[in-house]
């Protein structure tokens, strides 16, 4: 009996350690080409203050992106019930196009910053099915409508769906299938990405249910339940082994749509003082950042924090990482 525990502590401890090698020990190849881009958020830009359209045609005009990440929003575009208003959406990706810049447009009931699910107030009320049949009803408007753009790149369907983050009502993988099948049939010439965490997730759902996978790369973010902030102590060949994994399993391409690139603090960005938001993000790490991800192997990074680089530069006169972005990006 005892010869038996030992053998099986022997197997656990030989799996722990074929684990660590496989995830911590070694190096990625380096990408030959990078493609790098950047998440903007109309209501996140609006919430620092800033003019959200001025803040929009400066990431294009003096940044000068190749790829953007946009987000529609709910409770924007369908203010009331059966009642909608596309303006702003249709003026972002329409400048986009006029600059050839690629686009991929995030849709769903839970969309990048919070509170995650921006939910119309009309329809906070409904029952699950019927928000549902309300987001699928917004999905196909929203596909019709831009689809024969020839900047679209990809249609992102929820963000980040199967890790509970966020003010979301519910949470359900049928519908989470159902919507991602729908938004495909509606346009079967663009692939559909599915998102999942870096961290803390193995990305297999996502890599069984979309066409490209979608990561988070996150190194030093305040988590209140500890109250205080958390290191993830992670090597950039962590990330390519688990995206070859995928690629075996799935077949699939993953890339990265959140790098960090903005403080994640203990508030809101504009409840945080300037000192706070430094302990997470700086001109220094924000080239450590880059110079991270340029080791993962990976191909493809849409940065996070754009609107927070220009509300650093034209509300605090700290034009650093906003200079140092323009360099990296191109």
């Amino acid at each position: 009996m005892r010869f038996k525990k030992n053998k099986i502590a022997f197997f656990i401890l030989l799996l722990v350690l074929s684990f660590f090698l496989y995830f911590f020990v070694g190096r990625a190849p380096e990408a030959k080409e990078i493609k790098w881009g950047v998440t903007f958020s109309q209501k996140h830009a609006r919430d620092l203050g800033l003019d959200w359209k001025e803040s929009y045609l400066a990431i294009l005009d003096d940044l000068q992106v190749k790829n953007i990440r946009l987000i529609a929003y709910w409770d924007l575009l369908e203010p009331e019930n059966g009642t909608y208003n596309f303006e702003d959406l249709d003026w972002q990706i329409q400048e986009a196009a006029k600059r050839e810049v690629a686009t991929a447009l995030v849709m769903g009931i839970k969309v990048p910053r919070w509170p995650e699910c921006h939910i119309p107030e009309w329809a906070k009320d409904l029952n699950k099915e019927q928000q549902q049949e309300k987001v699928l009803v917004l999905d196909k408007e929203l596909v019709s409508r831009y689809k024969n753009y020839p900047n679209i790149d990809y249609w992102q369907v929820e963000n980040e769906p199967f890790f509970p983050f966020g003010n979301c009502p519910w949470f359900d993988f049928g519908f989470i299938k159902e919507e991602i099948n729908y938004v495909r049939s509606l346009d079967p010439d663009s692939p559909v990405l599915v998102t999942e965490s870096g961290e803390l997730s193995p990305w297999v759902l996502a890599g069984f249910l979309g066409d490209k996978v979608g990561t988070t790369m996150y190194q030093k973010v305040y988590v209140s339940q500890l109250k205080s902030y958390l290191h993830y102590k992670l090597p950039p060949v962590f990330y390519w082994r688990k995206a070859q994994i995928i690629k075996k399993l799935f077949g699939k391409e993953v890339i990265v749509i959140e790098l960090q690139a903005e403080p994640w603090g203990p508030k809101l960005l504009y409840d945080t003082s300037l000192e706070e938001q430094a302990k997470t993000m700086d001109l220094q790490q924000f080239r450590k950042k880059i110079e991270f991800a340029k080791k993962t192997g990976l191909k493809e990074f849409s940065l996070w924090g754009v609107e927070w680089w220009y509300w650093m530069k034209v509300q605090h006169n700290r034009p650093e990482i906003w200079n140092e972005a323009r360099n990296s990006l191109n």
